[in-house]
């Protein structure tokens, strides 16, 4: 066993051997995956219950990480996929009054573990200038922790390329989604509103990680929201009658989900229903129609990321989170490039020519986030109504 400091209960061992110790918070446990960092000052709830997070362990570049503390509303998913969490002071306590209960209590009925008291400003210096990087977060309490261990368990772990996560986080079976987008109320609490027009649009969701804010938005827009498991077959996905498809974002390597989702949406594409993919669900609409997709060096994971629509000029301000990416050359004649980064000038979005066909790879619902985008899925049902 290692000898912790007397003060130390959890540690952070990255595979390059750099070691962090912190306080523990979360849940008693061990967990092995990529860290990366979000660099959002608001919504660790959301993120933490972001399904695109499976198989990671996010840095928090934003100190006070814990002031509003938890509630039931602010959940992305009903269960957190993310691996830890990585914090640069100890949990602020709760100041707002949404709070439900304390954020470190929530940590550990999600089984999340946690360091905090870590100089996150080197962590993410160290995954911008080398790239992604595999780390073991152990929260082991008052007993002891064996460094030799966590370094087996970082040169075990076989990083995300090739890792079809994409399976784990998706819903089982299928369902009607219900809810609407939240409205505040007041300090009474939250109300959910949004009326379906007379004749309701019927729209099938492929769930290959998604979040709950596209459901909310799409029901707002006045569809009927079937979501349905990501392996989900054609003459099923038709059998709803759908006017429109939508595939959500997502966890891991777009090339290992399309082994069994690029077939599907290819049979999608030929029966002309308008198809709006997002973040994974982007990448799975490139794939099928041709391009590729590769690894980024450390991906792109905030609220606050620069984009261009080139059909405009505008500059939006976005919400994302991924760690691969469309080759921009690799799209095929037919398909045209919408939007880039202009952080780094990736590829952003794409269309299909003379088709009610496109994707953006950031996350148009937000939560959390900007919601300057949130008019792609206005765009989206204007393309549904017309098909019908």
């Amino acid at each position: 066993m290692t000898k912790s400091p007397e003060w130390a209960s959890a540690v952070l061992l990255l595979a390059d051997g750099t070691v962090f110790w912190g306080k523990g918070a979360g849940a008693n446990t061990t967990n092995t995956g990529e860290v990366c960092f979000n660099t959002s000052m608001t919504g660790y709830q959301e993120t933490l219950t972001d399904p695109s997070y499976a198989g990671q362990i996010i840095t928090f570049t934003f100190p006070h990480v814990g002031i509003v503390g938890s509630n039931d509303e602010d959940l992305e998913s009903e269960v957190s996929a993310v691996l830890g969490c990585i914090m640069a002071t100890e949990i602020t306590e709760p100041s707002n009054w949404r709070s439900g209960q304390h954020f470190d209590t929530w940590l550990k009925e999600q089984g999340i573990p946690a360091i905090c008291g870590v100089d996150t400003r080197k962590i993410t210096t160290l995954v911008r200038e080398g790239g992604a990087i595999t780390g073991t977060l152990a929260h082991f309490g008052d007993g002891a922790v064996d460094l030799f261990e966590l370094h087996a368990r970082n040169l075990a772990w076989q990083g995300l390329e090739g890792m079809d996560l994409a399976g784990e986080v998706s819903t089982k079976q299928s369902y009607d989604w219900s809810g609407s987008r939240w409205r505040i109320k007041g300090a009474e609490g939250t109300e959910i509103s949004g009326k379906p027009p007379q004749k309701p649009l019927k729209l099938v969701t492929l769930d290959f990680g998604i979040k709950q804010n596209s459901l909310r938005f799409l029901k707002s827009l006045g569809c009927e929201v079937m979501t349905v498991p990501a392996k989900t077959s054609l003459a099923e996905i038709m059998e709803h009658g759908p006017d429109g498809v939508f595939l959500s974002n997502g966890p891991g390597d777009p090339e290992a989900t399309g082994e069994y989702a690029v077939p599907t949406i290819r049979k999608i594409l030929k029966t002309e229903v308008p198809l709006f993919g997002i973040c994974l669900g982007h990448q799975l609409l490139a794939l099928a129609l041709g391009a590729k997709t590769k690894k980024m060096h450390h991906g792109h994971r905030g609220a606050n990321h620069p984009v261009k629509d080139l059909a405009t000029s505008k500059v939006e301000i976005t919400s994302q989170n991924h760690g691969f990416v469309v080759e921009d050359a690799s799209l095929p004649p037919g398909v045209e490039k919408t939007h880039v980064s202009l952080f780094d000038g990736t590829l952003e979005g794409l269309c299909v020519q003379d088709r009610p066909v496109f994707s953006v790879q950031f996350h148009p619902e937000a939560s959390p986030g900007p919601e300057d985008s949130s008019h792609l899925f206005s765009r989206f049902v204007s393309l549904m109504e017309a098909k019908r």
